[in-house]
């Protein structure tokens, strides 16, 4: 039996590759929950083509859990998938972001196990003096409750630094069935696609990526690396991020191209390297590394604004906005690559998901 427990379809999908936007938080003026444009946001991505959804991680305010809104959240987003999708439902990738001590995330994982989320993501920065090992158990105590996707996330926003020998041993558990890398940084992103060869587990866990700087570039390359069996291929084949929270049907089209060319085995035109850049130049004014990335959700809210899915780019925290100057990269960027935009199609089906 297969140790994930997830459908045929899924398990394929999952190690095919699936563009999965990490879910924002949509709150009205008075900073509560606004259920009409949060299943609003679920339904655009549906919609879009991505082939899954990542709720209660940072994209979603990890704060949620201190003004009781993780399961309201939650619940919302796979209701409203099961009833978008339809019978289709089963096809499409939940995942519940767990966090905290070794108690919290777990109570967090039976919950999200308990409303039918396929996976759960653990964000480890809470236990920031942990060692390895305790890491590691942490994680197996997890993989017991619900299968893991894997998490690499920046120091910058909440994550920690995790070496070679970490990926290595959490690569042996059985229920490890993904890995967002997004340390960014391409030494440490190969440390774990290394760490999942050596484990000889290259077919078996997916890679995805979280790596906002370098998005396009991590979907394009071949890693070819030598083990004592030979030498193996892999390959980070989808991405869970924040950045295709927005623009998220031209994300998926884009991602399908990279597919196209990776099943071809030809070598990417120059137009799709160009656009490597384009993505990242985007990214950079959505999410404000500039500022050690203080405006990366109000961003991403200003973008969703902007096309009407959101009333205002209100976060939890009354102090995060929008940097200095932000607003006006995020015109910029709207100026330059009009190509990335999927604003006519937002505007084709709003009324809709509003309804």
């Amino acid at each position: 039996m297969d140790p994930l427990g997830l459908s045929d379809v899924k398990r394929e999908a999952l190690r095919s590759g699936l563009v999965i936007p990490a879910h924002p938080l949509a709150l009205t003026r008075e900073r509560t929950l606004d259920e009409r444009r949060q299943r609003a946001l679920t339904r655009y991505y549906l919609a879009a083509g991505a082939g899954g959804v990542a709720v209660g991680v940072h994209t979603t305010q990890f704060a949620i859990r201190d003004v009781g809104l993780l399961r309201p959240v939650l619940e919302l987003a796979i209701e409203t998938v099961r009833g978008e999708a339809g019978p289709d439902s089963r096809d499409v990738l939940t995942v519940a972001g767990v966090c905290g001590d070794t108690g919290q995330a777990t109570a967090e994982a039976r919950l999200a196990a308990d409303l039918g989320y396929d996976l759960v993501m653990p964000s480890l920065g809470a236990l920031r003096d942990a060692s390895d090992d305790q890491l590691l158990e942490h994680c197996r105590l997890l993989a017991d409750i619900r299968p893991l996707f894997g998490f690499y996330l920046q120091p910058a926003v909440g994550g920690r630094h995790l070496g070679y020998r970490f990926w290595r041993q959490l690569a042996e558990i059985d229920r490890l069935a993904a890995i967002k890398i997004a340390p960014f940084d391409r030494y440490r992103t190969l440390d774990v696609v290394r760490a999942v060869v050596d484990a000889g587990r290259a077919d078996e866990v997916a890679l995805y990526t979280g790596n906002d700087d370098n998005i396009v570039l991590d979907l394009l390359t071949p890693y070819r690396l030598t083990t004592t069996s030979g030498t193996t291929s892999a390959r980070i084949v989808g991405g869970l991020l924040g950045h295709w929270a927005v623009w998220t049907r031209s994300a998926v089209q884009l991602m399908e191209r990279v597919h196209d060319v990776v099943t071809a085995a030809a070598d990417a035109p120059q137009d799709l390297l160009g656009s490597a850049v384009q993505v990242t130049d985007a990214n950079a004014a959505f999410f404000d590394p500039v500022n050690r990335f203080a405006g990366s959700i109000a961003g991403i809210h200003e973008v969703l604004r902007r096309q009407g899915l959101l009333a205002g780019r209100w976060c939890l925290d009354p102090n995060e906005d929008l940097s200095p100057g932000q607003a006006a990269e995020i015109d910029r960027v709207y100026a330059a690559y009009p190509q990335l935009n999927d604003d006519r199609f937002v505007t084709e089906h709003l009324d809709r998901w509003l309804s």
